[in-house]
């Protein structure tokens, strides 16, 4: 089967991913409330369980993006990197999908495209973040 992408450009999308999840793990962390507020609504993400379980994600994605980064960094494999965190991005849109019509917020649409596109990202990168693509014949160059 054909790659999608090359190594490069996989390796390239792989890392904004990586970068964005960081950073939205590390605004779970600082401002749990607002992380959670487009997700559940304003008034359930200010409870004390919600902080927790902003924070607790929060920590479950700077950990899926440093490991994916870091991977990177050290030529190791990204591939696995890349799956965790699509599969969790999975968990992350059905368990959105089983409450969506009680959930009090119109920003669920974003959330829910957010999930999904991580989760197709996921998907089309993964497969050639860590492929070895043909070097050029002498002849080609």
């Amino acid at each position: 089967m054909p790659m999608l992408l090359s190594r490069k450009n996989a390796r390239l999308g792989a890392t904004g991913i990586a970068g964005l999840r960081v950073a939205i793990g590390a605004a779970a962390w600082v401002a749990p409330g607002a992380a959670l507020a487009p997700w559940i609504g304003r008034k359930e993400s200010s409870t004390v369980g919600a902080k927790l379980l902003a924070r607790s994600l929060g920590s479950r994605d700077i950990g899926l993006g440093l490991g994916a980064l870091l991977a990177m960094r050290h030529d190791a494999p990204v591939r696995g990197w890349i799956e965790a965190g699509a599969l969790s991005d999975v968990g992350d849109t059905v368990a959105t999908l089983l409450i969506l019509g009680r959930i009090p917020t119109r920003l669920k649409w974003g959330v829910l495209a957010t999930t999904l596109g991580a989760v197709a990202a996921g998907a089309v990168l993964s497969p050639c973040v860590d492929c070895h693509e043909p070097e050029a014949d002498e002849e080609d160059l």
